[in-house]
């Protein structure tokens, strides 16, 4: 028997599709009356292509200018946490936008969300709606949750439960209560790449049956099961056509870093809910893919409780997808069966299903078949592009009555691999080997494992080099729901004495692989498969900036007390009367810097790149101290005068957003602008990495760039900046690229010997320096990640070695550059290299 639910499985063959008639001002409590479509699913045979999954740059997608004042604050009556269930919210309804890019696909407008969730809340008591945060927009972020009705005791009981499953998981197994009436809990996450519409709208066909069938089945079913749905991911994507959020991020690569609100708001909910089962729905590769992923498999999971309910359930979704009877999605891809490996791996935590399965989910990533956005948006006429995503709607439906008949049939075996997967890592056990043929067609190339240690230690005191890095990783390790505490008094740990203050990760904890793939080094997986979809390394320990020393076995007897927060790190350790002296470790360091500069004061920079800041200025330094963080010592005599830097940006999303974060004034430009007449007159540097091409410079715009060059500075980074280098004639420096897919985390030495790490994503390197050049930083070789050689044997790892990966220098015209062959910005996340760029930057600026 597939499944104790047969009118869930029940697969619709007509759409229907609700737009608001009209629109109302933005009023909490207002709907709106809607207008009913039908759009029939058509046969005709067309395939789909998946043109924009891949590790691009992020694009800055522009925020919507519709979005109205009062869809910035969030809305009034949010629900009780600790009230039963329905959970009623009046959502506030936003005005129609005639511009919303789904209204062209026959598909729901954000603006017809709220009045269609008002009015369900209205008639059935089976829903519940909360806004669980705001887009960067604005726009309100809706987690509708479908179950039975419960009274406020019996939704604390449920939660117990699902606290004594993570933390009490022996206790859990033997519980026959929780055994007989935990809820199962499903996520499923919709519309989390903007342009891949489908999943909101076929969740909400989903949302509606569950909320009104009047048959006994769905309510039995909600007796015992919890659905969670996150309806858009990235409203503002969704309105404006992009794959990115209104920042330009790709949230499917946010995991882990959470540096965009929606990324937190997911990251929050799946802590939260803590779900047996989650699906991702996405768009667009032909036939539909499901997952598994290809091998390599993240080298942290218990990937034996995860592989046999991944597979099986896939092989279900398979079967219902099929059952549509779309010659378009009759052969739908499961990228462990049918693709080689690499193609679609599971191996960074950086997606939302890869991230989930931390917290003990079964996840999927669902792509849907029939592509309609980017050129197929424009070009298609739009009886074709509706056709298409009648045929997406209908997947997205049937992936997900499959999972959630799925999910009732094993609820038992899966909630037993939840809590075994809790048990094993508060037990310290190690990882279970697979052995070949536990699913069809698992063998030796699946086969990542990892050894966890003891225990990490995050010291405070003389041995930690950045307090307020170790600060924000201890927050971070906190927010993602691991365990840290913080010592009592001094102790040793693997011969080491630390001090009281000290932050002990003790890696015998429910969720300790989540904790592990953020403070291990990684791995180098370059021959392990032949190519990687995305990145392949990525540490927090070694690229957030704090020191972090590993416990590998032995003891781990620590008192003290769990981390909420981590306690406040600034300090001025100088005397009354004597300059102070600010070192560059950290972002949050020229945070300081650049907050003092912008109240006007003197401050001095050294060779060396200590910040000075003048006795009289003590109190600012106090107060920016208290602020970021930061520590202050005493200064010695010297320094040249340094003023806040004005920057002109030709710089992507996530670069911009780390330079504005460290409180850089950047106007943003590209080779248009400067086309247009740019006024050079008030900037000091130009950072480019992205959209500026010297070459396609108009005569009068080279000559203006030229004459900056004359007094101010550049700092440049990869393909672009390395060409934009070479064709101004900046520095006197070859940039040689390795193979463009390359990326992880890279062993460094810069220029006084000291070793460190770095991280590169399509790196170069700098060969016959001329005179004046300086090399600042050369790689030692790849840690983590996936670097292979081109087939003529070019721009591989071993090639780099020893080879110069940043350099400084000043130009021909007399003006300073820095250019950086690494990726110290990359997507928000290698935090503990941000200084260098704050360092550049401050360097070049005369």
């Amino acid at each position: 028997m597939r499944s104790t639910l047969p009118v869930l499985l029940m697969l619709v063959s007509t759409v229907t599709v609700t737009t608001p008639a009209t629109a109302s001002p933005a009023t909490p409590g207002t709907t709106t009356p809607g207008t009913t479509a039908s759009v029939t699913s058509a046969s005709t045979p067309s395939r789909g292509t998946d043109p924009g999954n891949g590790p691009e740059r992020n694009d800055v997608a522009a925020a919507d200018p519709t979005t109205s004042a009062t869809a910035t604050a969030r809305g009034d009556n949010r629900p009780d946490a600790n009230s039963g269930y329905p959970r009623r919210t009046q959502l506030r309804v936003y005005p129609e936008n005639p511009a919303d890019k789904s209204i062209k696909l026959g598909l729901a407008p954000y603006h017809s969300l709220a009045p269609r969730l008002n009015d369900l809340q209205r008639r059935s008591n089976r829903i519940s709606v909360e806004v669980i945060g705001q887009s960067n927009s604005g726009r309100d972020l809706y987690l509708v949750t479908l179950t039975a009705p419960e009274s406020p005791s019996e939704t604390r009981r449920q939660d117990a439960w699902r606290d004594r499953i993570e933390n009490d998981p022996v206790g859990a197994k033997r519980d026959p209560f929780l055994r007989n009436a935990y809820k199962a809990p499903v996520w499923i996450n919709a519309n989390i790449h903007g342009d891949e519409w489908e999943g909101t709208d076929g969740a909400l066909r989903v949302i509606e049956y569950l909320a009104t069938s009047p048959d006994r089945q769905t309510t039995n079913f909600l007796r015992r099961n919890r659905i969670y749905v996150n309806l858009t991911a990235n409203p503002d994507g969704r309105v404006a056509g992009t794959r990115p959020n209104a920042t330009g991020f790709d949230l499917n690569r946010d995991f882990v870093t959470a540096s965009q609100p929606e990324a937190r708001a997911m990251r929050d909910l799946v802590k939260r809910i803590q779900p047996l089962l989650m699906l991702d729905e996405h768009g667009y590769v032909a036939n539909t893919l499901i997952e598994p992923t290809t091998p390599p498999h993240g080298q942290n999971y218990d990937f034996d409780l995860y592989l046999k309910h991944g597979y099986e359930g896939g092989l279900r979704m398979e079967e219902a997808v099929q059952t549509l009877g779309h010659p378009e999605a009759a052969k739908p891809e499961i990228p462990f069966r049918d693709y080689e490996p690499g193609v679609w791996d599971g191996w960074a935590p950086i997606y939302t299903a890869q991230y989930s399965m931390f917290h003990g989910a079964v996840s999927y990533t669902i792509e849907i078949p029939m592509r309609v956005n980017r050129s197929d948006y424009t070009s298609l006429p739009e009886s074709e592009l509706r056709r298409r995503s009648g045929i997406n709607t209908d997947v997205v439906e049937a992936t997900i009555r499959s999972a959630l008949g799925y999910v009732h049939q094993h609820r038992d075996t899966l909630v037993d691999n939840q809590i075994e997967m809790f048990r094993r890592g508060l037990a310290g056990e190690a990882q279970r080997h697979i052995p070949d043929g536990f699913v069809p067609g698992f063998g030796p190339e699946d086969r990542y494992t990892t050894e966890f240690p003891r225990g990490y230690v995050i010291p405070v005191g003389g041995d930690q080099r950045s307090g307020q890095a170790a600060a924000r990783l201890v927050d971070h390790l906190v927010a993602n729901d691991v365990r840290v505490k913080r010592a009592d008094r001094p102790f040793t740990a693997a011969g080491r004495r630390y001090p009281a203050g000290s932050y002990v990760v003790d890696m015998h904890q429910p969720k300790r692989a989540l904790a592990n793939v953020m403070l291990e080094a990684g791995r180098d997986i370059s021959d392990k498969v032949p190519v990687m979809y995305d990145i392949s390394g990525w540490s927090h320990r070694l690229l957030w900036g704090a020191s972090v020393d590993i416990v590998r076995d032995g003891r781990l007897d620590v008192r003290g007390r769990d981390v909420v927060a981590a306690s406040p790190t600034g300090s001025v350790e100088a005397a009354p009367g004597q300059d102070l002296a600010l070192r560059l470790a950290d972002g949050k360091d020229a945070g300081a810097v650049n907050d003092l500069l912008g109240r006007g004061l003197p401050l001095r920079r050294q060779d060396d790149g200590t910040i000075v800041v003048p006795a009289d200025a003590r109190a600012a330094a106090v107060e920016v101290s208290d602020k970021y963080g930061v520590r202050f010592t005493a200064a010695s005599t010297g320094g040249q005068p340094l003023r806040r830097p004005v920057l002109a940006g030709a710089v992507a999303a996530d670069e911009l957003k780390a330079l504005r974060d460290m409180g850089f004034e950047v106007r943003t430009v590209s080779t248009a602008v400067l086309n247009d007449g740019f006024d050079w007159s008030r900037v000091d540097v130009l950072f480019v990495s992205s959209g500026l091409r010297y070459d396609q410079l108009t005569a009068t715009a080279k000559a203006s760039f030229d004459a900056f060059l004359t007094r101010g500075g550049v700092v440049a980074r990869g393909a672009t900046g390395a060409r934009f280098n070479a064709d101004a004639g900046v520095l006197a420096a070859r940039a040689v690229a390795g193979k463009e897919d390359a990326n992880g985390v890279v062993a460094v030495t810069d220029r006084s010997g000291r070793a460190g790490h770095s991280f590169v994503y399509a790196p170069y390197w700098f060969t016959d320096l001329g005179t004046g050049v300086t090399t600042e930083q050369t790689y030692r070789g790849l840690v983590a990640g996936h670097w292979t050689a081109r087939a003529d044997g070019s721009g591989g790892q071993n090639s780099a070695v020893g080879q110069a990966a940043v350099v400084s220098g000043t130009s021909a015209r007399g003006g300073r550059a820095v250019l950086f062959g690494t990726e110290p910005l990359f997507r928000d996340h290698p935090k503990g290299l941000y200084w260098q760029v704050a360092d550049a930057i401050y360097r070049t600026t005369r």
